[in-house]
């Protein structure tokens, strides 16, 4: 029966049927063994006859396992044949001969044309999933003992062979082995063949290449795209570099190559609907819009690759621009990783200094953990090809916007004039000027309709100098956590004189000494000593007590405003408890956090952590973050703490804090006794931070809950010790009530600020802001109406703090308590329920 199922079938009315047809009469005792095995295993599954079934099927396998190698040369490629054609999926199984056709392919000789044809054909025209894979493997295997005669009679199969390629789901690696194949055999019968299916009809960043291959199929220019295909890898090896170079030349495709990269970078996307979804794993349903699909990944990467060696510098824009389309930044686009891994590596290479601003601004706009280590990598590779350190290479990459070294950029619309101003660490202010002199920090109707595109090109000018702004801000953060030293040349020119760094510099404390003497610290803004050579950043845990509340003394007195803590800073140092566990911290565990808010806080702070939800690995969180330019990093552990949740905890608790020292590639957990002095202090300050400010204890409300599994914990952190961070609001406080108004009605008594108001006395925990009125401690509920104004809009502080600034708040609104119009709070004072 089997054979005339196989025999009806392939009658298919073209050039191979005869073939096709003297292979099963030539071996047609094949199928009938066949049908036997099948219905063997078949009444095997009906009656679960396992055992015997397996025995049964052992021997038929044996029987004709025998057969087969006693088979000549022509009985075997008949053999193999009718192996092929007999392959399928039923409602029994898998059929797939594999098996029994490798062993016979390695050794049958004298493949003809037709017979590989009938192989080639009846992979592309049977789909079983990854079976196709290897179907087309034993297919080239024996179409690859051609001579070029008869490789050029089967080209039309394998072009067939190509399209179906593309449309079958396997791994990335097996599709590129077996795309190389074929274009291989291809090219081996014409060198100018190029298979339709290497350019993807449709996509509209091929459009370039596709019209020069219609107009001018070449050689030349059909092995530079196999070329192309051969580079599967993030990095192409210097042979394929040169070999690249070569044939681009031959071919004279620059400009073809180069419209194809601005067309990836800038052109239209592929709708899914129109052209299918990007993988296979993603359902047809599914809308979505992406650059190149999947199945051309080694295409693309090698046009990528090739642009870059032969466009340089005029390729660095859109490289960059490539790599943050498909990095999952850009929203309405699909991320893809290989692809914007290759134009990060590329873009590093190009020898153009641009690239070194390009991959700092790609920088504070890509966020996914994968590409950053690829970025990393590539700023290392474009810094060594210069011969300065990475943190030297993103110090000299800092784009200056084109600012003046007064901070400002001014275009001029019409009568009117735009201006874009660093004010401040943290404000970038866009001021208009009319034609009178006068000035508003509005646009004024005739820019907007007159001048729509230059108000936006200053909008846009003005979002992208706030973002530099903060990304210099957090890096010059980050070196308080290094041993780092400048000479005094370099450091004024790439810090205290840049235009925008240096309004960061210029409010900080820094450290400078001549060739021989001792390290001096001078005021902010002020001159450098004379003959000083090198120069650092200070940091108060490298400074004796008196010093420290000298700086804090100059900051207020001053009205200086630095753009972090430094003066203020927290310092942490070692414990003796710490020192005996030796390798982990208990300093910040079991505290009970509300975790939306602390992922956010990791990511904020440039940690790097798993996300905790009902999935592999969710109950297990770990944050990383890294210190001292990427050689050590601090790790704190966390986990669910609600029993019950559907995707994600609303609350988690925290564990311990260990350290690890970069070794190479990896990462060695290292004893707190080793880990810097600095390091440990930064470390553990962020620790602190994300406690402090996703705590539950800071929840003013908490108390509405009732008994809660957690309450217990609110009650004792709610008014206990304060953490380091709350002792520097504490200091800031010793400095700021006696400039209130209020100051003689505010006293600070261990961890609380007292006020006396004409209907109570309060007193405000300097760790949560929570309050508690005298003398029966009873709680008083004030919840914020949003973001606390820094000490009611008049009191001046000497660092950014949310939480100081609502204590600030509390205490002016709780002084002048007769004053207060809401009902809430009034209730909760007058003791009415």
């Amino acid at each position: 029966m089997l054979y005339e199922t196989l025999a009806a079938e392939a009658r298919k009315n073209d050039s191979l049927d005869e073939v096709r047809l003297a292979a099963l009469d030539r071996v047609r005792w094949l199928p009938d063994v066949l049908e036997r095995q099948r219905e063997a295993h078949a009444r095997a599954l009906r009656f679960d006859c396992t055992r015997a079934s397996d025995l049964r099927a052992s021997a038929t396998r044996a029987a004709v396992d025998e057969q087969l190698a006693a088979c000549g040369d022509e009985d075997g490629r008949a053999a193999v044949l009718c192996l092929m054609l007999a392959a399928r999926s039923d409602a029994v199984a898998l059929w797939h001969h594999g098996d029994e056709i490798r062993p016979l392919l390695r050794r049958v000789r004298g493949w003809t044309a037709p017979e590989a044809a009938v192989l080639l054909a009846r992979v592309a025209e049977y789909d079983t999933g990854w079976w196709f894979a290897d179907g087309l493997t034993f297919a080239l295997d024996a179409a690859e003992q051609l001579g070029t005669e008869e490789r050029r009679a089967i080209a039309p199969w394998v072009r067939q062979a190509y399209v179906a390629l593309r449309d079958r789901s396997m791994e990335a690696p097996v599709r590129s082995r077996l795309s190389r194949r074929l274009s291989s055999l291809l090219a081996s019968a014409d060198e100018a063949d190029l298979p339709a299916a290497l350019l993807p009809a449709r996509a509209p960043w091929a459009a370039a290449l596709r019209e020069r291959a219609e107009k001018e199929p070449t050689a030349e220019l059909a092995a530079l795209l196999r070329h192309f295909t051969a580079l599967s890898g993030p990095r192409p090896s210097q042979k394929w570099r040169g070999t690249c170079q070569e044939l681009m030349a031959a071919a004279d495709a620059a400009d073809a190559v180069a419209a194809t990269l601005r067309d990836l970078a800038e052109g239209e996307t592929v709708c899914s609907r129109g052209h299918g979804p990007h993988t296979a794993w993603l359902p047809d349903d599914y809308h979505h819009h992406y650059v190149a699909h999947q199945n051309d990944g080694d295409l693309v990467r090698g046009l990528v690759w090739a642009a870059a060696l032969s466009d340089g510098p005029a390729a660095v824009r859109h490289l960059g621009t490539l790599a943050l389309r498909v990095s999952g930044a850009e929203r309405g686009i699909l991320e893809d990783l290989k692809l914007a891994g290759a134009a990060l590596n590329a873009l590093s290479e190009t020898g153009d200094p641009a690239s070194l601003d390009a991959l700092w601004r790609l920088r504070t706009r890509i966020r996914h953990r994968a590409l950053r280590k690829q970025l990393d990598t590539a700023l290392t590779t474009a810094a060594g090809q210069q011969g300065i350190t990475p943190q030297q290479l993103v110090e000299r990459t800092v784009p200056d916007h084109g600012l003046g070294q007064d901070g400002l950029r001014a275009w001029e619309l019409g009568d009117h004039q735009v201006r874009v101003t660093i004010e401040d660490a943290t404000t970038v202010r866009l001021t208009y000027v009319r034609p009178d002199g006068t000035t508003s920090r509005t646009a004024p109707a005739a820019v907007k309709k007159q001048h729509a595109e230059g108000l936006k090109q200053a909008k846009a000018f003005a979002k992208e100098l706030r973002g530099t702004l903060a990304s210099e801000r957090a890096r010059v953060e980050a070196l308080l956590s290094t041993e780092r030293e400048w000479p005094y040349d370099e450091w004024r020119r790439h810090y205290r004189d840049h235009p925008v760094t240096g309004v960061l510099t210029r409010a900080l404390i820094w450290e400078f000494r001549t060739a021989d003497g001792p390290w001096r610290p001078a005021a902010p803004g002020s001159a450098a000593p004379a003959e000083a050579s090198r120069v650092r950043l200070w940091h108060p845990a490298r400074s004796c007590a008196d010093e420290v509340r000298g700086w804090r003394e100059h900051l207020m007195a001053e009205r200086l405003r630095q753009p972090f803590k430094q003066a203020f800073r927290e310092i942490y140092l070692l414990t003796p408890a710490e020192e005996e566990t030796r390798t982990y911290s208990n300093r910040f565990a079991a505290h009970i956090v509300r975790y939306q808010q602390l992922y956010a806080l990791f990511k904020e702070r440039g940690w790097q952590a798993r996300y905790l939800g009902r999935h592999e690995g969710g109950y297990d969180g770990a944050a990383r973050g890294e210190f001292a330019d990427g050689t050590w990093r601090a790790v704190l552990h966390h986990e669910p703490a609600d029993e019950d949740f559907d995707h994600s905890p609303a609350h988690a608790a925290t564990d311990q804090v260990r350290f690890e020292r970069r070794t190479g590639r990896q990462w060695r957990e290292a004893p707190l006794t080793e880990v810097p002095p600095l390091v440990f202090s930064e470390a553990m300050r962020d620790a602190d931070l994300f406690i402090g400010v996703t705590s539950i204890a800071a929840d003013p409300e908490w108390t509405d809950r009732g008994e809660h599994r957690h309450t217990a914990y609110w009650r004792t952190t709610a008014f206990g010790t304060l953490t380091a961070g709350a002792e520097i609001r504490r200091a800031a406080l010793e400095r700021i009530v006696p400039r209130l108004k209020i100051a003689d009605r505010c006293a600070l008594e261990g961890r609380f600020l007292v006020v006396r108001g004409e209907l109570a006395t309060y007193r405000i925990h300097l760790g949560s802001a929570n309050v508690l009125m005298a003398p029966d401690d009873r709680y008083l509920c004030i919840v914020p109406a949003g973001r606390a104004p820094s000490g009611g809009g008049r009191v001046f502080l000497p660092f950014e703090d949310d939480r100081l600034s609502l204590i600030l708040s509390k205490a002016l609104l709780l002084a002048a308590d007769t004053k207060i119009t809401d009902g809430t709070i009034l209730r909760q004072i007058r003791g009415e329920g």
